[in-house]
């Protein structure tokens, strides 16, 4: 099976594609297009990115199904979810 790649942009304070849904194997990048920085934060072993300055990029590849959440870990009310199939 082929892997895609998944661009999500960090944009006024929030992900910009708040839920999306990947196969296994696939990788997902944020691009924080914000002046301030942000994190992608999972909560349960999911992804787990360094701060991200501006126009900084984070990469993750998911390689189990299951349901993953994420927050900036510097704006909790910033949320995110990648459903993996």
């Amino acid at each position: 099976q082929k892997s895609t790649a998944h661009s999500i942009a960090i944009q006024n304070f929030s992900f910009v594609q708040p839920s999306l849904t990947v196969k296994k194997g696939d990788t997902i990048v944020w691009t924080n297009k914000d002046s301030a920085p942000h994190t992608v934060t999972g909560s349960n072993g999911g992804p787990a990115s360094k701060t991200l300055q501006t126009n900084g990029t984070y990469s993750f590849t998911f390689h189990n199904a299951g349901t993953f959440n994420y927050i900036c870990a510097l704006h909790p009310s910033m949320k995110g979810t990648v459903i993996v199939q």
